[in-house]
């Protein structure tokens, strides 16, 4: 299997990454290349901005999630069809689970995929000191991966009488720089960049910096350097367009508002309609777990945000993390909504929330200003805002007793939050993979999983299942009743 592809790696956090691969990004779709995008690591935000410019969902791949095999089949899964296929990595290049193991990182991702990398160096502030720094990353490329080099935020004079000593001194390409535009910056907040929706004319942004880099970087060549990429073994995948030969009888495959595909079905007791939170306050999604849910069940999205109520076409519920601490006086203010997920429970539907949906959950909320608010009131607790990072990285959970995962079953996933409740749960551990720490954590009981951990369901593909079949069984009891 052909699959041009290349991975936009950094020397370390903040050089640019994700400014480059969304340029760059806009330039191959401009050109009218199919273009796939992916993110390494647990990241929800770069995706979104992967798919504001291409207007299809961008994919998580993280090797500590799933593995070698896995995480080359999830890839060729979705590169299958595409002209090039454009990874972005995470903090610096070798940079992975713990901060000292492979696991995770852009490297070992490159590594699985047999993926060129194209190294972003920051070289603002620097000089000749460049190249001990070049030296450094390429003596750790044990398989040679590292084909290509961008000089971020610097000068075109600079680029010019660097360039030749780099390429003197190693066996390695410049493909060209990104000039110093604090016009192009991208701004940040306690989780990360801020969406793509909030930043102020994001199109026009967009196509500045890519019209920069179109002029300042070899965009031909490291095109090339993508299609020189090695064969994949041959995938039995499905690719997209065969799905709707496997869709069940009487439905349909539709895009939603985000260019995500969703199988539309109707209500017919034998398959269940798994509602998502999907608006400003809950934007946190792995593709790849929606994608789980699909095999099984349907998705149809919703908003606690707008809507007035949970669709009643609803077997089980899905909210996700984003910032709800954002809108928590307009989510307050929404009491049908909360009413109606707070009628739900009661009525043990399905449901399965992480970090920003458990938050939604809880008694009170506070914001990042400590102003308190009434919630749904599933979980009988108060959340608050600490202002420092509470728990942050990798964790695998078990439960105490099997309910979503097999007996003796366990799920991976992160925690990034800077709000604490006075009521975590202690229905499952969670432990962190480097350093052995355990705790407890999640209200796992019955129908319900909420906690603040964030979930990868190809992790572990039995808990998609579980809460499908659940979610079926609450159909077929709401029919009976009925």
């Amino acid at each position: 299997m052909r699959a041009p592809r290349i991975l936009i790696g950094a020397t370390g956090s903040g050089s640019g990454k994700t400014t480059i691969t969304c340029a760059l990004l806009e330039i191959l779709k401009r050109q009218g290349k199919k273009v796939q995008a992916f993110k390494c690591g647990p990241d929800y935000i770069d995706p979104m901005f992967h798919r504001t410019v291409l207007g299809i969902p961008s994919k998580n791949l993280d090797t500590f999630f799933t593995g070698e095999k896995m995480t080359a089949e999830l890839f060729m899964e979705s590169a299958v069809n595409a002209d090039i296929s454009v990874m972005e990595g995470v903090m610096g290049l070798y940079d992975g689970l713990g901060g000292i193991r492979k696991e995770g990182s852009a490297y070992d991702l490159a590594t699985v995929t047999d993926t060129p990398v194209i190294l972003v160096i920051d070289a603002h502030g620097m000089g000749r000191s460049i190249l001990p720094l070049i030296a450094g990353f390429l003596s750790y490329d044990t398989i040679h991966l590292i084909r290509g080099i961008i000089l971020n935020r610097t000068s075109g004079a600079f680029f010019e009488t660097i360039r030749p000593e780099i390429e003197k001194s190693f066996p390695v390409e410049v493909l060209g720089y990104f000039p110093n535009q604090k016009e192009i910056l991208l701004e940040s907040r306690h989780l990360g960049l801020k969406r793509p929706e909030e930043v102020e004319k994001m199109a026009e942004l967009l196509a500045k910096t890519a019209d920069m880099l179109e002029k300042t970087v070899d965009i031909d060549r490291l095109f090339a350097i993508a299609e020189g990429a090695s064969e994949l073994p041959d995938s039995d995948i499905l690719t997209t367009t065969d799905r709707a030969s496997e869709l069940p009888e009487g439905s349909t495959l539709e895009k939603d508002s985000y260019g995500k595909q969703k199988v539309h079905l109707q209500k017919s007791g034998k398959r269940p309609v798994i509602a998502v939170a999907r608006d400003e306050a809950f934007c946190f999604y792995y593709e790849d777990n929606l994608k789980a849910l699909e095999k099984a069940g349907a998705e149809i999205v919703f908003s606690p945000l707008h809507d007035g109520s949970v669709p009643k076409e609803a077997d089980g519920l899905l909210l996700p993390g984003g910032y709800p601490e954002l809108y928590a006086k307009e989510l307050s203010e929404n009491k049908t909504m909360l009413a109606d997920i707070r009628e739900k429970a009661e009525l043990a539907m399905p449901i399965v929330a992480e970090c920003g949906g458990f938050m939604y959950l809880h008694q009170t909320m506070e914001d990042t200003e400590h102003h308190v608010y009434e919630m749904a009131g599933v979980v009988p607790r108060d959340c608050f805002y600490t202002g420092k990072l509470v728990r942050f990285g990798y964790i695998e959970l078990t439960e105490k007793e099997s309910n979503f995962l097999p007996e003796n079953g366990s799920i991976k996933g992160h925690e990034f939050h800077y709000f604490d409740s006075t009521a975590n749960g202690d229905d499952c551990v969670a432990l962190k993979p480097v350093s052995g720490k355990k705790y407890d954590c999640v209200f796992d009981k019955n129908s319900c999983f909420v906690g603040f951990p964030h979930l990868y369901y190809p992790s572990a593909p039995q808990f998609a299942e579980n809460f499908v079949k659940k979610a079926k069984n609450y159909a077929d009891r709401s029919e009976v009743n009925s």
